[in-house]
């Protein structure tokens, strides 16, 4: 449903021309909901005017494409379309290229300068393809573009220089990238236009490239630093981790294919390994750490005890977890405030088990994600760990995907989470029952890329929809979809 004033709005913004001859005229607290019904209609010529005459010193995304009380519609969590996109970069340009007017003959819907555009927080799903909306790679090109223009344009009309803007992103980069945003890093020094980016992700980045990038960030802007597909090694870690560290509002980190063998360690690499503790030792803000497919092997205690303060999320999937490294967790500071647990990939069924459900336990008054993809838990290890699992009264997402359970094993996992009332999404693997001729017990290779019987699957989806139906329980989505918009980002929690 929306409001009636929604509906107005929406029917001022039919006719563009003349809307935008009105906004000197209407009362600058309807800018918000100006915005974001033209954002949302693509009504590009009346976006492209209120940019240019926004009456505030901030224009945040955020806080004008969320759910509001005039519409529940909430277009953060869509991909946002190109057309709305480009009239917003073309407004600011516009606002850069015309100067501020005298006091005496500044109108009333240009008293206040904006100062800060925040356009952080686009859905960045990286997986739906549709080319009327814009994916975080266009965003960062059409923002980079914007300020190398800007540097190589100058001012183009006489008189005050415009007052500078801060344009807040979140920057996705990779080798074909890399020139082209270090330039507009480069171009917005000094620019009335200043480009600070929120959150970083570099993928497939040389070292030298990603180092010169982080130069370029300022340090008091950056909330998360990301490299994937990096394969830095210990060596390549200690080159760029004191760049990272300088960042000391950094509140999530999150390092990909760190390899240090411990049963075959070498000097160069424990020098190395020590080295990037003693840096991991400067961060005075951090609460994500992920280390996804790093080998971690009898190491977690020296690497989370060099931590200043816990952590609310901590991702190890695929770490070759030991006995020892679960059991430390469990003891340590961070157990009691984790909200985000990821553990995929360690195989949790046997030495492990006991200390999974002890970490388990001691986290269990935080927990609001626990994702256990790939980790052997097969029947008889989800029953025992049930009753500490229904513990966590809190939890939210539980991902169970790519583990040898069977119908019986989902049904029973479906009757005791009944308790667990936040409970909204369980990610469940393909029921063993609908596989043919399954070697026991089945390697994750084998449930993730065999042939399952439909017809069997089909009966199984039926069955789960009206068990939830029984208990009340239509609200909670069970899937075995592992690609859906489902796993929470940290800061979303």
């Amino acid at each position: 449903m929306h409001t009636l004033v929604f509906l107005s709005t929406r029917q001022v913004l039919q006719c563009q021309p003349a809307a935008c001859q009105a906004l000197p005229l209407l009362p600058r607290e309807l800018f918000p909901l100006l915005f974001k019904v033209a954002f949302m209609d693509k009504k590009t010529v009346v976006l492209r005017e209120l940019v240019h005459t926004w009456p505030f010193p901030l224009l945040s995304f955020q806080q004008l494409l969320q759910e509001c009380a005039h519409c529940s519609r909430a277009l953060l969590q869509e991909r946002p379309s190109t057309e709305s996109m480009q009239a917003v970069i073309l407004g600011l340009t516009a606002r850069l290229h015309t100067p501020e007017p005298g006091a005496s003959t500044q109108p009333l819907c240009r008293k206040h300068a904006l100062r800060v555009l925040d356009m952080t927080g686009l859905l960045d799903d990286g997986v739906e393809q549709d080319p009327g909306t814009m994916s975080m790679w266009d965003c960062t090109a059409a923002v980079a573009r914007t300020c190398i223009a800007q540097q190589q344009g100058g001012a183009t009309e006489p008189g005050p220089a415009p007052i500078p803007v801060e344009v807040r992103v979140d920057l996705r980069v990779n080798r074909a990238s890399y020139a082209f945003l270090r330039e507009a890093l480069r171009s917005s020094v000094g620019s009335p236009l200043r480009l600070c980016c929120r959150d970083l992700r570099a993928e497939d980045l040389p070292m030298r490239n990603t180092v010169a990038l982080l130069q370029l960030l300022d340090a008091g802007c950056l909330r998360r630093v990301d490299l994937r597909f990096n394969n830095l090694g210990l060596r390549g870690l200690s080159v760029i981790i004191p760049h990272v560290a300088r960042f000391q509002h950094l509140a999530s980190l999150r390092l990909h294919y760190v390899h240090g063998d411990s049963r075959q360690p070498s000097v160069d690499g424990e020098d190395n390994f020590r080295y990037f503790l003693a840096q991991m030792g400067r961060f005075t803000c951090l609460r994500e750490l992920s280390m996804g497919s790093s080998l971690l092997s009898g190491r977690l205690d020296q690497l989370l005890s060099t931590l200043q303060s816990p952590l609310e999320s901590l991702e190890l999937a695929f770490c070759a977890l030991l006995p020892e490294d679960l059991r430390f967790l469990a003891r340590s500071p961070h157990a009691a405030h984790l909200k985000k647990l990821d553990l995929s990939g360690n195989d949790l069924s046997g030495s492990q088990l006991t200390p999974f459900q002890g970490l388990l336990q001691a986290s269990a008054a935080t927990l609001l994600h626990l994702e256990l993809t790939e980790c052997q838990l097969a029947d008889t290890q989800l029953l025992a760990t049930l009753p500490i699992l229904t513990r966590c009264a809190s939890l939210r997402y539980l991902g169970l995907y790519g583990n040898p359970l069977s119908m019986a094993g989902l049904k029973e996992l479906l009757r005791d989470s009944a308790v667990q009332a936040e409970l909204r999404t369980v990610v469940h693997p393909f029921p063993v029952d609908c596989y043919e001729g399954l070697p026991w017990p089945p390697p994750a290779s084998v449930l993730l890329e065999a042939s399952i019987n439909e017809e069997k699957f089909a009966r199984v989806e039926a069955e789960l929809h009206q068990l939830l139906l029984a208990s009340g329980r239509a609200h909670v989505l069970w899937t075995t979809d592992i690609y859906g918009r489902l796993a929470a980002d940290y800061f979303s929690l």
